[in-house]
C-alpha cells in the first residue's frame, strides 16, 4: 500500500538546522510531483513547499524562502526538507504528501527553541 513516512524532526535551537526526509513506497515515487506541509499548534495547515517529478522545478512558501530547500532522490524514493536558519515559529509537525495520490505522511514534530 502507499506509505510516506516522515523522520529527522527534532529540537533546534533558533538560527539551527534540521534535514527531514520522507520515504516513499507503494507507488512509483518518480512519477510524482510532491510538497511538505505543516501544521503550527493550534493553527491550520500551511503549504511549505514543492518539487516537480523530474526535480526541474521547486516552490516555496513565503515563510521559508530562503531559509529551506526541497530534493529528492527518485532511485532512493526519498523526498528531502533541509531547514536552515530556523525560527520558533517554524515550530510544526511537518508533513510530506503526494496530492496527486491523495497520500500523506504521519508527520515528524519540528521544535524551534533556546
Amino acid at each position: 500500500q502507499v506509505q510516506l513516512v516522515e523522520s529527522g524532526g527534532g529540537l533546534a535551537q533558533p538560527g539551527g538546522s534540521l534535514r527531514l526526509s520522507c520515504a516513499a513506497s507503494g507507488f512509483t515515487f518518480s512519477n510524482y510531483a510532491m510538497n511538505w506541509a505543516r501544521q503550527a499548534p493550534g493553527k491550520g495547515l500551511e503549504w511549505v513547499s514543492g518539487i516537480y517529478s523530474d526535480s526541474k522545478e521547486t516552490h516555496y512558501g513565503d515563510s521559508v524562502k530562503g531559509r529551506f530547500t526541497i530534493s529528492r532522490d527518485n532511485a532512493k524514493n526519498t523526498l528531502y526538507l533541509q531547514m536552515n536558519n530556523l525560527k520558533p515559529e517554524d515550530t510544526a509537525v511537518y508533513y510530506c504528501n503526494a496530492l496527486r495520490i491523495g497520500a500523506w505522511g504521519q508527520g515528524t514534530q519540528v521544535t524551534v527553541s533556546s
